[in-house]
């Protein structure tokens, strides 16, 4: 084993262990986008809700790869994603994700990692490097998403507030306590499904770029089963470290809510994520459950959602891409300085993808294997 690993590039180790890194980040970052409401209502207590989050973004991870292959293929050609760039990026991604989660911010991670990769590209290669189709298609999401989930609960809670207008409060509540269980694990399913996809795409980024997986043109990327395992396993374990900064914003500060309430939220916003992981869009966990949160408080009273509160959350969301492509290409610059051979198209390894953990690991050692014996 320690043959095999030696075998490996740095840079693409550095890839792997930094993707591992920003999926546990995320994990604990965006715990409250599945059980925030679940808490703040008292359906769940909060240690309970986040083992329950922690399985469940597990589960969800492995399933799909559409959004790895946005992440992977979509921003940029393959051939601009030289190490420098993919590791700046998710080095970007983390010191943004820290720093708002240390100020309660309740930012996107997905566009911390689309605006890391598009500063660190055009720092490489240029402003004409970038997919500006599909950078306009995530960036338009910033306003879609949240919007999405404003109407899409917004309409639900008043559909629902209308079909149980002749029930007794009682009854209501004990119903929807134990609905809002279901539609907070539907949330905390798409949560992983969404975001742990993010990681897996960095790191089959890395895997094309050193050529230790082949990706054709126009399909989705065949994610390895090591990758899918264990970024879901590492999303789950930030999961379970839980994020109670962002989760007491989002289920305490935006809006009151009840178990009726929260029931709508969720279920609007994992409408929303199941509908653009299922098209490969990366969209925000955060955007999509911040705004159903707000649809439903709106819906109630508009005076009871803190609007601004929200405007704040809404300045970080606009910030997010712009800041962290300054901080990716304040990066690159300084890891091209530092080390001027990762900025460098490294050398290809022609392998089969590998479908298995023990296929992967030959598939990353017998290549470099047979290069030195030639």
């Amino acid at each position: 084993m320690i043959e095999w690993i030696t075998l490996i590039p740095l840079a693409l180790i550095a890839i792997i262990l930094l993707s591992w890194c920003i999926d546990f980040i995320n994990g604990f970052h965006d715990t409250a986008n599945a059980i925030a409401t679940v808490v703040s209502t008292g359906v769940l207590p909060a240690k309970y809700a986040i083992m329950m989050a922690a399985v469940l973004n597990f589960i969800g991870a492995l399933v799909g790869t559409a959004v790895a292959t946005t992440i992977a293929k979509g921003l940029a050609d393959t051939s601009h994603m030289v190490p420098a760039v993919v590791i700046a990026a998710l080095m970007a991604a983390i010191f943004w994700d820290l720093l708002t989660w240390w100020f309660g911010i309740p930012s996107s991670t997905s566009h911390t990692l689309m605006g890391g990769l598009a500063g660190a590209v055009a720092a490489h290669a240029g402003f004409g490097a970038l997919n500006w189709a599909k950078l306009r298609e995530i960036a338009a999401f910033i306003v879609i998403s949240p919007l999405m989930g404003f109407l899409v609960a917004a309409l639900m809670i008043i559909c629902i507030l209308w079909i149980v207008r002749c029930r007794s409060a009682y009854r209501v509540n004990f119903v929807f306590r134990k609905l809002q269980l279901i539609s907070a694990g539907a949330m905390a399913f798409t949560h992983g499904q969404n975001d742990a996809q993010k990681a897996m795409g960095v790191i089959c980024l890395g895997l094309i770029t050193y050529g230790f997986l082949d990706s054709p043109a126009g399909a989705n990327v065949p994610v390895p089963i090591w990758v899918k395992i264990m970024c879901a396993t590492m999303m789950g374990l930030g999961t379970a470290s839980g994020g109670w900064k962002i989760i007491k914003t989002l289920g305490h500060k935006i809006a009151k809510l009840k178990p009726i309430h929260g029931f709508a939220a969720e279920t609007a916003a994992a409408i929303v994520l199941f509908t653009t992981a299922h098209f490969g869009i990366p969209v925000s966990t955060t955007h999509s459950i911040s705004g159903a949160i707000m649809g439903v408080g709106a819906s109630m009273n508009p005076k009871a959602v803190k609007w601004g509160l929200a405007g704040n959350i809404f300045t970080a969301w606009v910030l997010t891409i712009p800041v962290s492509a300054l901080i990716s290409a304040f990066f690159y610059c300084v890891l091209v300085w530092s080390s001027p051979s990762i900025s460098e198209i490294p050398a290809k390894h022609n392998v089969t993808p590998a479908q298995t953990t023990q296929e992967s690991i030959t598939s990353i050692a017998t290549p470099a294997v047979s290069a030195t014996q030639k």
